[in-house]
């Protein structure tokens, strides 16, 4: 197959205005690059696309070359499917380009922009479109899974905020989905990931956020920990829907707000971001104040800083692994689950997460979307086992998984957020969808029949 490639790869270099890289070019290492230093594989062919014809191209290339095919936006995802070993990466990393129309409060943006992209061209006019955390992530794999973060109690997932796409389907065409436009396409890319096309280009409606929202940070030590997550979930079920935050398993970071005995110290941390006014932020925290974390952050700061804050804990290069889980209800019994396992962790770069789901997260139907997940869920879980050396990622990776065992029984079934998922195991793909896999599957043949891309949390034909 490499001779095969080797010898056409000319002509996919002849119908391509952007790069064509094989291993050995020079630029070759830096495109073929993903967030998660555990997973070691080389594409026979990076294709970086400069439009939606090049992708049209690559697909065709790929298709006619017999040669697996592999999709990369940001490059973040923790399961790695943006590379194939021996396969072709349809890289999107030159379509970057944000576009904001501030009166319409809309936003175009191509499918290879990083959230931190569109979350500061949109922030010049005083905007946001609801998305992840981590600030490196991309666009489009974010989005294509569902996509939240501290905006959605106020405005739902990303998704929920998606008006259009453009996309380059497996037989060349370049199509724009909507709600009148393919609407079936539209509805099975809202959650469904990367099974229907390649999406070269978003428009998000857009909701009035920041420059200057409010952080409150309060963290409680290990002894502590189960109340501090009963805390944090009495918290979160009262809080207004202009705050989001999450219940976060951590080491104390050796930053200038934390006293210098509580650097790397392992806890639970209370994460409130509010998007009122500081008088009513102050009021709403005034509990978590009141039960005296070993220390607090507490201060006004850019939404853009905010959506950076996380950043450092998720360095590019780390070797990660991912489960997770949703839960109906954080019962006690949960509670004290989470709090042992965190006190089981080695890592001090892992983390357990509980992402509050409520507010405008529950607002939109279940079937309106393909998001792979129950709109009544209460806690989102998430485990992230994230190493600084490859030599505990073993252990750490047995801790992830374990910990998913131990808090499985009290979750309604083992469905996740698919953007969660180290591993795309059938079973899972289809708990997680649900009712919706089959008419995804049907979608799917429509678009995809030869299932030609399967890199992702698959959805076969039917």
């Amino acid at each position: 197959m490499t001779n095969t490639v080797g010898s056409a790869v000319d002509a996919l270099r002849a119908a391509m205005a952007g790069q064509v890289l094989q291993p050995g070019d020079p630029d070759y290492n830096r495109a073929a690059l993903i967030w998660n230093g555990a997973i070691d594989r080389s594409p026979a062919v990076v294709a970086r696309c400069a439009s939606p014809a090049d992708v049209a191209a690559a697909l065709q290339w790929g298709q006619e070359s017999g040669i697996e095919i592999a999709v990369r936006g940001g490059g973040h995802n923790v399961s790695g499917a943006a590379v194939i070993d021996g396969g072709l990466t349809i890289d999107l990393g030159l379509l970057t380009t944000v576009v904001v129309d501030p009166l319409a409060r809309r936003a175009r943006c191509g499918g290879g922009a990083t959230l931190a992209q569109l979350d500061a061209a949109c922030q010049e006019h005083g905007l946001a479109v609801p998305a992840g955390t981590i600030s490196h992530t991309g666009v489009a794999g974010l989005t294509l899974g569902g996509g939240f973060g501290w905006l959605s109690p106020m405005a739902g997932l990303t998704i929920d905020n998606l008006i259009s796409v453009e996309v380059v389907l497996v037989d060349g065409r370049v199509v724009r989905a909507s709600t009148h436009e393919h609407p079936d396409l539209f509805w099975a890319l809202r959650g469904g990931g990367g099974n229907f096309g390649v999406v070269t280009e978003f428009e998000f409606q857009l909701h009035p956020v920041g420059p200057l929202v409010h952080l409150g940070m309060f963290f409680f030590e290990l002894d502590r920990a189960e109340e501090a997550i009963r805390l944090g979930r009495k918290f979160f079920g009262d809080a207004p829907r202009n705050a989001g935050g999450a219940v976060v398993g951590l080491n104390a970071p050796p930053a200038p707000f934390v006293p210098e005995e509580a650097h790397f110290a392992p806890g639970v941390a209370l994460v409130v971001a509010g998007f009122g006014a500081a008088d009513e932020h102050a009021r709403m925290i005034a509990p978590l104040r009141e039960a005296e974390p070993l220390f607090e952050l507490v201060t006004p700061m850019p939404y853009v800083a905010m959506q950076q804050m996380l950043d450092e804990g998720s360095p590019w290069g780390v070797h990660a692994y991912t489960k997770g889980l949703y839960l109906d209800e954080l019962a006690d019994d949960a509670v004290d689950v989470v709090a042992a396992r965190l006190r089981a962790k080695s890592s001090p770069m892992s983390q357990l997460l509980l992402f509050p789901m409520g507010g405008a997260f529950g607002d939109v139907p279940d079937e309106a979307t393909a998001f792979g997940g129950r709109r009544s869920a209460k806690f989102a879980v998430v485990i992230d086992a994230i190493v600084p050396e490859p030599g505990m990622f073993d252990a750490e990776r047995q801790w992830a998984r374990s910990t998913w065992e131990a808090v499985r029984p009290f979750a309604a079934d083992a469905g996740t957020y698919v953007n969660m998922m180290s591993e795309f195991d059938e079973d899972r793909v289809r708990v997680s969808y649900g009712a919706k896999y089959e008419r995804l599957s049907l979608i799917k043949t429509v678009y995809d029949p030869r299932n030609v891309l399967h890199a992702n949390a698959n959805i076969k034909p039917a």
